[in-house]
């Protein structure tokens, strides 16, 4: 049986697939808010495993009208963990009756006493923060190709991950970019790749041979957006020259520039940072037996015969959101044909190098300022990757890997890599000021208090080390983030709600809901917000706005 470990007790144990240990877990505050599902065979109740299997069930039988979990198996857990204290009765009230305070003021008292029981011992709300189709495969190809997949992933977590697959897979044998979108070469390829290499048959429940189908009758992979292009070029199954250029060289380039990546959102940045690196080495990982098999199932020609340069711009009708503007097109080709031929040869390979080293010294303080986190699932499994193929041996890697289960979440449709490492601050935050706005909140301190004491635990109380400037960064001191401080990324409306979260409950006596926060550092939220409000009087989200609209014209 899965069992749902929060904060510190996250740090002892493996999580039942060899991820990693406490001798390579950072933190700030003991892990606070982190969670991390690990199996136990020798755990629950027969009632227990029988409730899991329904809901298994349930999910699958009614998966193409209901795409989102429930959060059963947390529910079950918790349900014996946190059991209600009160039995307050459900109010029923017909339509032409008047609706009195009393009925109310129950309704209220039952709504909070269920959601006090689902409140992590460490104040805050545990919960699915799944969606998105094209992160799972991503992590599976890393970890393929840099020989960890059966040490990070156990037999019961590559047998949830296909269980996810399969669920969300839609009716014409396709995967879509998240679980409610239509099918996708972007979706389908790289999910039908990931269940190949956790050991699926082509035939695999008729499901991976339908998805080949619908692949093949796509026009192939050759026509996967530039992201599926990136991924398949490092695992082996498509050539970097059928790729658009990314040169790390721009990088090198003087911030004035008006497309200097670090003019980019933090999002954006952070996934490109570590393309440009794998783009500019031209790595591809072992060309096994597996990825041999791959080149042929994936394409509607001989590997051999491909044309990878008109690879390049060759995109799916299902995935192409926007055509290509013409200037786009020219920089590419410009790039393609004059640029890169000189990069690759002596003298002008030695600024490529210089170039990698610069990418390399932005990804190392991206992974150790978020304790290697990373802003989001995309660039932490690229980040790892990236430290991989720099040096397999290194500390960076192994610090890589037991942050990997931050993002693994497992409901009644299967395990997940979620968009981020959860929305643990920006959940507690709004379930104080709801239970607040009730006015019976007196009624519920000891609820409030963890809560109080997780908000207060996770405020950002130092910038990040250097020169801000340097490393394209904006100040954190004072913000809250989405998630956990040890992820530590400032945003603006999760520093408002923090605030305003703790000013409410600086209102209610400190025996009830806990010490304030100190006044200082309601100052320094405060100055956070300000100084994340751009010129036009509007807000940023982590960082204020760099670029400028014009350059839309040319990226489409």
């Amino acid at each position: 049986m899965w069992k749902l470990k929060i904060g510190a007790e996250t740090a002892r144990g493996d999580g039942g697939g060899g991820g990693g240990s406490e001798t390579w877990l950072r933190s700030l505050n003991n892990h606070l808010g982190r969670q991390m599902w690990e199996f136990h065979p020798e755990l629950g109740t027969q009632e227990e495993l029988q409730q899991i299997d329904d809901a298994r069930r349930s999910f699958w039988e009614r998966r193409f009208e209901r795409r989102h979990s429930s959060d059963l198996l947390m529910r079950i857990q918790f349900a014996k963990e946190n059991p209600s204290s009160a039995n307050i009765p459900q109010v029923k009230i017909k339509d032409t009756e008047e609706v009195r305070e009393e009925a109310v003021g129950m309704t209220l008292r039952r709504a909070i006493n269920f959601y006090s029981t689902i409140q992590a011992d460490d104040g805050h709300w545990p919960g699915d923060y799944g969606g998105p189709m094209f992160l799972i495969p991503g992590l599976v190809i890393t970890l393929s190709i840099t020989g960890t997949l059966n040490a990070v992933l156990s037999k019961e977590h590559q047998c949830e991950i296909c269980r996810y697959l399969y669920n969300h897979q839609n009716e014409d044998g396709g995967w879509g970019l998240h679980i409610e979108g239509p099918s996708t070469m972007f979706g389908t390829a790289l999910n039908y790749i990931a269940l190949r290499l956790l050991g699926e048959p082509e035939d695999g429940l008729g499901a991976v041979e339908k998805a080949r189908k619908w692949i093949l009758d796509h026009g192939g992979a050759t026509a996967i957006t530039s992201w599926g292009k990136m991924w398949l070029s490092v695992l082996g199954v498509y050539e970097w020259s059928g790729n658009n250029p990314l040169p790390p060289e721009v990088w090198l380039c003087p911030y004035l520039l008006p497309c200097h990546p670090g003019r980019m959102w933090c999002h954006c940045r952070m996934v490109y940072l570590p393309m440009s690196y794998l783009y500019g080495k031209r790595f591809v990982g072992p060309i096994t037996s597996t990825i041999q098999s791959l080149r042929k199932e994936l394409y509607t020609v001989p590997y051999h015969e491909i044309d990878w340069n008109k690879a390049r711009n060759d995109c799916a009708k299902e995935d192409l959101y926007y055509p290509h503007p013409l200037v786009q097109d020219i920089l590419w080709a410009s790039l393609y044909y004059a640029y890169e031929p000189i990069f690759m040869y002596w003298p002008a390979k030695r600024l490529r190098e210089k170039a990698l080293d610069t990418v390399m010294q932005h990804i190392h303080y991206e992974d150790e300022n978020t304790r290697y986190i990373c802003i989001g699932p995309v660039n932490k499994v690229l980040n790892m990757l990236c430290c991989w193929a720099e040096d397999p041996n290194s500390e960076a890697f192994k610090l890589h890997l037991p942050r990997i289960l931050d993002y693994l979440w497992i409901a009644e449709d299967g395990m997940k890599m979620q968009g981020y490492n959860g929305s643990q601050l920006w959940d507690t935050t709004f379930a104080v000021q709801a239970i607040i706005s009730t006015k019976i909140a007196e009624e519920y301190g000891q609820t409030l208090r963890k809560a109080h004491e997780y908000i207060k635990d996770s405020q950002v109380l130092e910038d990040c080390p250097g020169d801000l400037n340097f490393w394209y960064r904006h100040i954190s001191k004072g913000a809250w983030p989405f998630s956990t401080a040890d992820h530590g990324w400032p945003i603006s409306d999760c520093t408002a709600e923090g605030l305003k979260a703790v000013i409410l409950l600086s209102q209610f006596p400190s025996e009830t809901v806990g010490k304030s926060v100190d006044v200082k550092r309601l100052y320094d939220a405060v100055h956070v917000i300000l100084s994340l409000q751009n010129t036009d009087g509007g807000f940023a989200t982590y960082e204020l706005t760099r670029s400028y609209h014009w350059l839309e014209q040319g990226g489409g």
